[in-house]
């Protein structure tokens, strides 16, 4: 009989977090190992593969057409694997959760996992809140909140990393923006980090700017857009199918990059806060439904 291929749970779960991040500096923070640790897990799971699964020189790294594929059952493989250890070990853990959720991230694959978590966790009281990342976080650092995946300025130190995006100009294909006007944009209310961003980024490059749609919803974001009433930023890997990244055209200055995560409350009960962490940081970034 042939040798059947198997693959660690541990070097995988060191793929998904290069794959997340694209990095393995970044990695090696978020697993709490050494960098020369992470390349040979790399390492040994791409002997186990028999593939090239991510590609790396000195400025970037990437995945490869096998990497890709590789993420996929990653995810799989893990999802399984937690959801076998939470059957038998997790079943007794009680008490309540209140989690917070940014909008435009509980519009993806957040559900399921909620969903998948309240099956595997059916005595803990799962209590969900949606809306802007500044407010989440002000909630949870006044004791309202145990847990928050919200969208951050990158490299903040602040709680643990799920992934790394780049904030991008997103509008119509059809928009036309006259560089000596202000450039219309559609954002949320303040506190937004986006907001900021966007609103410090035109500045810094001396344009003018003027609000065309204040919103405190993603879908209200994204319907302004589609209207072509102005343009919006968001991370570039959740521009959806029929809008179009407008970054480098009409003298947009560059964005920063954004961070998607999960910061818990130290004072709220550990067990719950990093079961439902678990199962959010192998989350795939999903582009926002047409």
């Amino acid at each position: 009989m042939a040798d059947e291929k198997t693959f660690d749970p541990i070097l995988l779960r060191t793929f998904l977090a290069v794959a997340n991040g694209l990095s393995f500096t970044r990695a090696a923070e978020q697993l709490g190992l050494s960098q020369p640790t992470v390349s040979q897990h790399i390492r040994r799971l791409e002997e186990s593969a028999g593939r090239q699964l991510i590609s790396r020189d000195t400025r970037s790294v990437s995945l490869t057409d096998n990497g890709e594929a590789m993420a996929g059952f990653a995810r799989t493989i893990l999802a399984a694997n937690d959801e076998a250890v939470s059957y038998f070990t997790g079943s007794a853990m009680s008490g309540r959760l209140r989690f917070g959720a940014a909008d435009e991230l509980a519009l993806s694959e957040l559900p399921t996992i909620l969903r998948e978590f309240r099956q595997l966790y059916p005595r803990i009281n799962l209590e969900l809140t949606v809306t802007q990342s500044g407010i989440l976080y002000r909630r949870l650092m006044a004791n309202h909140l145990d847990l928050v995946f919200i969208n951050q300025e990158a490299d903040s130190d602040r709680g643990r990393m799920v992934r790394r995006d780049r904030l991008v100009w997103v509008g119509l294909e059809r928009t036309q923006i006259d560089e000596s006007q202000p450039v219309p944009l559609i954002t949320y209310h303040a506190p937004s980090w986006g907001r900021s961003a966007a609103i410090a980024a035109l500045e810094n490059a001396g344009r003018t700017w003027r609000i065309t749609c204040n919103t405190r919803e993603i879908n209200g974001v994204l319907a302004a857009t589609r209207a072509g009433i102005g343009i919006c930023v968001l991370a570039q890997g959740r521009v959806p199918g029929d809008l179009r990244n407008l970054s480098g055209r009409f003298g947009l200055p560059p964005l920063p990059d954004v961070e998607m995560a999960l910061v818990a409350n130290p004072l709220s009960s550990r067990e719950p806060v990093e079961a439902l962490s678990k199962a959010i940081l192998n989350l795939p970034l999903a582009p926002l439904r047409p």
